[in-house]
């Protein structure tokens, strides 16, 4: 999916190779690292739910998420304003809020192989940041996977299970969830700091569970609203925050 939009942008945009630069851009940002921590996200993510619940592994999977970009972001000097710090912690309290009904307690080998699965993604995020092209960033990465799918492949043969319905599933979200889906966040990206792109994904679980009441027909539960307002509250604040500090006024 992703040659696929790539071929069809390079068609309508006769400069796209001509353009030494942005190549160059597009290379720094795709590296064999990236593609090795998007390998280890996904399947981190796919083994660990075999023993996981959703919302514990969720849980599980954004703070990880949140604590790798928030340490890698104050290493390189960047510490937090208590209006960020602030932020952070009001949106992982509204996130956890709508998870905790459905928490369990994970089984080692499950909260091991997710917690793998949330660091890799924000190293994967924060190699994506800057990018000039993100497309072409998402495509070689997703390409330089191929090597290490093909070892998995041999290592899980005897036990892999096909069905038609199983392939259909696969294609669908490999099409629309990671093809399109990985590649709209790198595009946004390019517009976020570190701090930002770190909240903003505690909105995933809200999102999803708004989808469920729009598409599913699912009621909209007091718990369900609480976890929105907190989650938003603590995006606003981050955001604000950012802008305040750019205009120098942190």
């Amino acid at each position: 999916m992703l040659t696929i939009l790539l071929r069809f942008k390079q068609k309508s945009n006769a400069t796209f190779n001509a353009t030494s630069d942005a190549l160059i851009a597009v290379k720094s940002k795709s590296s064999w690292f990236s593609a090795l921590m998007l390998f280890i996200y996904a399947c981190g993510f796919s083994f660990a739910y075999l023993s996981l619940d959703t919302g514990t592994g969720a849980l599980v999977l954004f703070a990880a998420v949140q604590i790798t970009m928030v340490i890698k972001n104050h290493l390189e000097g960047n510490r937090l304003q208590f209006i960020e710090l602030l932020g952070l912690i009001i949106a992982f309290s509204g996130f956890v809020y709508l998870v905790f009904p459905n928490l369990s307690t994970p089984s080692f080998q499950g909260f091991v192989l997710m917690t793998i699965a949330g660091i890799a993604w924000g190293f994967y995020t924060l190699k994506g940041r800057g990018t000039s092209d993100p497309l072409s960033a998402s495509n070689a990465n997703f390409l330089r996977t191929l090597p290490f799918i093909f070892i998995l492949f041999l290592w899980s043969y005897p036990s892999i299970i096909y069905t038609w319905q199983g392939m259909l599933l696969a294609i669908t979200s490999g099409v629309l969830a990671s093809a399109l889906g990985y590649y709209c966040w790198y595009l946004a990206l390019a517009g976020l700091s570190i701090t930002q792109a770190s909240v903003i994904q505690l909105s995933v679980p809200v999102i999803a569970a708004l989808g469920g009441v729009i598409f599913m027909n699912e009621l909209i539960s007091l718990d369900f609203i609480i976890s929105a307002v907190l989650v938003s509250t603590g995006i606003l604040l981050v955001v604000l925050a950012h802008y305040q500090k750019a205009r120098g006024e942190l």
